[in-house]
């Protein structure tokens, strides 16, 4: 009887794998003392299960949802967050946008793209030191 169940389960819940963890799932719930949904006729809790699926007295996907709950350890709870918290300076100040200041500004020395490739070659950029790159 139970290879029956196994094929009209199918149709509900493609994936076997799946089958087998969901009609698991929900042998042992009716062993803990879940009602059941459908007529036991002396079956044992494994294929009462799967009835209940091929029946569909009972949803694939609620039953999904109850097992990944099951298996969750640590369940996230969504709480409002508070206002912000005091600042640490004591008053809030607010970034003003200006103009940039081009004395506080370094300078760069301009390298040619020869003077680049040369320093890269020889180990050293601008006439510096050697970069400690070797070849």
């Amino acid at each position: 009887m139970a290879r029956v169940t196994v094929e009209d389960c199918i149709d509900k819940v493609p994936n076997r794998f799946e089958l087998i963890l969901l009609s698991a799932h929900r042998a042992r719930a009716i062993s803990a003392g879940a009602p059941i949904t459908v007529e036991r006729d002396n079956d044992k809790n494994p294929v009462v299960a799967l009835r209940e699926i091929a029946d569909e007295t009972l949803s694939p996907d609620d039953l999904k949802e109850d097992f990944i709950h099951s298996m969750q350890r640590y369940v996230e709870v969504d709480e409002p967050e508070g206002e912000a918290g005091p600042t640490i300076g004591g008053e809030e100040t607010t970034p003003a946008l200006t103009r940039d200041d081009m004395a506080n500004d370094t300078e760069i020395d301009p390298l040619s793209e020869e003077e680049l490739l040369r320093g890269l070659e020889g180990g050293t950029i601008g006439g510096g030191a050697p970069s400690g790159r070797s070849r």
